[in-house]
């Protein structure tokens, strides 16, 4: 199969493992939210800073040297996956230790034996983390598929019973825990890999130089990522934070998706022609274009059509969730266009000059949230999109030093698909402003269908050739 082909499957497959498992995940989070209240989703959200910056420890960057090593062994693997376990029950230790005092910074006890349940989950995902990667770099996103719906069905089954039960929070714990279990299960009945020897010390040097950088602008990215929540949760209310976290959700389900499935095929699959810079340019146009066709319309449209998706699928108990969604839509749909220009100094192996990025991107960030802060939770969600729009100056500054692909070529590939995907936006709310203020389920639907039919037939008629090139790639899958 050729890369042209491989890349396409894994395009494919990658997006249906995405949204598969977020269309399961998304389902399930309604269902609960309906039971819950925000002050349960504000708890988990104080915690989840915590388990992420683990996450990131326990990784290290290994992952991606791992993925960009063109000679990667079993020693290698093996190593990786027993520094994963390592760091896992370590940060778990530091966790179970911390939990007291991290209650008591946000004045709820209750929060230390939740965050000590919910830390198993670290554990648990290291045993599973080889076989994951095995899979991304044969592209083989079928497996993940499987795995990653079948995970979130178990998961979010067993989470609904408990809240149906009166569980209140501790469904949520119960759901990422039997989410991850059966993930990790899978992976080792479906992904056939076994550790054939041990940590490797050679092994380990080779990959930390790559890796140790990535970890450093990783903590800086997850600890930036987080913060917001730990802020909101310290400074406003558990409830607060529940609308504030639902909003980030539902804001994600597209934008994070989207970077998904590009970030994991556009990384092995640029990194096999990185020494063809040429080939390597069109290549990273050519997904960044392909992402924007699609999360613009899907990020402006949910702006668009928010208040009554808000109130159909919540009810008005999360109403204060509407204008944050709204203002948090125009600041993550850029999201995906970071992540590919991310990816490309990766690939180029220049983590250094990532590393920096991330520093840079950082100290605006914080510099904006010190601002907005005083100001409420509405002036830090418009400071996200501020940072975005920075954030995409910034990040294109070495690509165009590198690959002469910087903001001004991007730019011109973005203009028309944002302008475009803006009208269908204007196009939706005036479909739910001429029907009756409550009829929320007829505002939605009519929104979504006159929505999708003005965009497909616009790109049709003004973007023809990328439309007939997917729909090209699109009858080539078919008949092989």
């Amino acid at each position: 199969m050729s890369l042209k082909q491989k890349t396409f499957k894994g395009v494919i497959w990658s997006a249906v493992e995405r949204f598969s498992t977020q269309g399961v995940q998304f389902l399930f989070g309604i269902l609960l939210a309906r039971l819950l209240t925000p002050n349960d989703y504000g708890m988990i959200a104080m915690l989840t800073i915590f388990m992420a910056v683990s996450q990131t420890f326990i990784d290290s960057g290994f992952g991606n040297a791992l993925i960009r090593k063109p000679d990667r062994n079993e020693s290698d693997k093996a190593t990786v996956f027993f520094f994963n376990i390592f760091m896992a029950a370590a940060c778990y230790g530091v966790i179970f230790l911390a939990a007291p005092y991290i209650a008591r910074f946000y004045n709820m006890p209750q929060l230390a034996d939740i965050l000590r349940v919910l830390a198993i989950n670290l554990v648990i995902q290291a045993f599973g983390s080889i076989q994951r990667l095995n899979l991304t770099i044969d592209l083989n996103f079928k497996t993940l598929a499987k795995i990653s719906f079948s995970g979130a069905v178990v998961g979010g089954s067993a989470g609904l019973i408990c809240a149906y039960k009166g569980f209140g929070v501790w469904s949520l714990v119960v759901q990422q825990m039997v989410t991850v279990s059966t993930r990790v299960v899978l992976f080792w009945a479906l992904a056939h890999w076994r550790p054939k020897c041990f940590f490797s010390k050679a092994s380990f040097k080779n990959m930390f130089g790559f890796g140790s950088k990535l970890l450093a602008s990783g903590l800086l990215n997850t600890l930036y990522d987080n913060v917001y929540d730990l802020i909101i949760g310290k400074v406003f209310s558990a409830a607060t934070l529940g609308n504030y976290s639902r909003a980030s959700h539902f804001g994600n389900f597209a934008s994070s998706n989207i970077t998904g499935i590009f970030q994991r095929v556009t990384f092995p699959v640029l990194s096999k022609i990185q020494d063809d810079h040429e080939k390597l340019r069109k290549g990273y146009l050519k997904f960044l274009n392909m992402a924007t066709l699609v999360i613009f319309p899907l990020m402006i449209g949910l702006a668009a059509l928010s208040k009554p998706f808000i109130l159909l699928v919540l009810t008005d108990k999360w109403v204060e969730v509407i204008l944050i969604l709204q203002i948090i839509c125009f600041a993550q749909m850029w999201y995906p266009v970071h992540a590919i220009n991310l990816n490309i100094l990766q690939v180029m192996g220049r983590s250094d000059l990532f590393l920096k990025l991330e520093i840079i991107k950082k100290i605006v960030g914080i510099t904006v949230l010190c601002v907005t802060l005083p100001y409420g939770i509405i002036a830090m969600c418009f400071g996200q999109w501020f940072n975005a729009c920075v954030g995409l100056v910034i990040n294109t500054y070495y690509s165009g030093k590198l690959l002469n692909a910087g903001l001004l070529p991007q730019l011109k590939m973005y203009i028309p698909t944002l302008l475009n995907s803006l009208v269908m936006g204007a196009i939706c709310i005036a479909v739910t402003k001429i029907l009756p203020e409550k009829e929320y389920t007829l505002q939605l639907a009519l929104g979504i269908i006159t929505g999708a039919i003005y965009y497909i037939a616009s790109n049709w008629i003004f973007n023809r050739e990328t439309v007939n090139e997917l729909l090209s790639l699109l009858n080539k899958k078919k008949n092989k």
